[in-house]
């Protein structure tokens, strides 16, 4: 069973649509313990880091978020990806969960290129997956994908044993997507 965490910062239906595609049964759940029992675990987000990670405390699972990055198959989404840094720009500054170490930054400010990016954009110069976000995660000791936008070459994608995490949204990502979720399922 996967557990989706909802910790209401998430795109949950389309993560659980995209697993559903790929008969895999998962559950959505804000449940600790349920987390923790579960074989593999999926944090997808949307939202702002400084109210994430406010969610995260308020309903108790930052401990859980921890102890499952370290320990099972963990994928992290979008705003799930740049939370396990130890840091973000975003709201003035907040401090997020230091599994994976280095910033997350605002875009800079580029003519012909707007913020956020919303789009299709390349990882490693080859498939096209999609993005939504203004923040950008540095090159790290851990970035498996890398993409360049607004003058800025960042991590797109992360791979640290049994966690990987990735700026894009493979649940609206079509094949490439599916393809990808369908790797971590197999790792």
């Amino acid at each position: 069973m996967i557990s989706i965490i909802d910790y209401k910062a998430g795109n949950l239906t389309s993560v659980k649509l995209a697993l559903d595609a790929l008969g895999v049964e998962s559950s959505i759940t804000s449940d600790p313990d349920a987390i923790r029992s579960a074989d593999r675990v999926v944090f997808p987000g949307v939202g702002a880091a400084k109210s994430a990670m406010a969610n995260l405390c308020a309903l108790g699972l930052e401990s859980v978020v921890r102890e499952c990055a370290n320990s099972k198959p963990f994928l992290g989404i979008c705003l799930g990806m740049q939370i396990l840094f130890d840091r973000s720009e975003e709201d003035g500054g907040t401090s997020t969960l230091g599994l994976i170490p280095g910033q997350v930054r605002r875009f800079p400010s580029v003519p012909g290129c707007k913020v956020p990016q919303i789009g299709w954009n390349q990882v490693n110069g080859g498939r096209e997956y999609y993005f939504v976000h203004s923040y950008y995660a540095e090159i790290c000791p851990y970035t498996a994908g890398r993409t360049g936008y607004a003058g800025v070459e960042f991590t797109s994608m992360i791979k640290k044993g049994r966690l990987w995490a990735c700026q894009f949204h493979p649940e609206k990502s079509g094949r490439a997507g599916l393809d990808l979720m369908r790797e971590w399922l197999r790792a």
